[in-house]
């Protein structure tokens, strides 16, 4: 999916450039015929602003995220996986304190990881 960068809107440096590009392509638009059947009308009034888009503003580069899951994070996931598994076979007050523990355990360790 194509992300744009819209706040370069905001410049009317870019703006008027953009405004320039739309207005040449609906001119464009204009010689069409009413006999020409609307989707592909409506598809030529999309990749005209698409291409418009494209050549007046820039697009956003995808930040890469860095994996949450890796081995370390694995027994900590695993342990709360079965704290819980213990807490709904008996949820008695033990298996409540022993699954918060263990919540917290994990959470302060995801937390220290980011």
């Amino acid at each position: 999916m194509e992300r744009f960068n819209l706040r370069k809107l905001n410049k009317l440096e870019f703006r008027k450039q953009y405004q320039i590009k739309i207005s040449n392509s609906s001119a464009a638009l204009e010689n069409l015929s009413d006999s020409e059947d609307i989707n592909m009308a409506w598809e030529n009034i999309k990749e005209n602003i698409r291409t418009s888009v494209i050549k007046s503003l820039s697009q956003y580069e995808m930040k890469r995220h860095k994996p949450w899951f890796d081995e370390e994070s694995s027994p900590y996931l695993d342990q709360r996986i079965q704290s819980k598994m213990r807490w709904l076979q008996d949820p008695n007050q033990n298996t409540v304190d022993n699954l918060s523990n263990v919540r917290l355990e994990a959470s302060r360790y995801f937390k220290n990881e980011s």
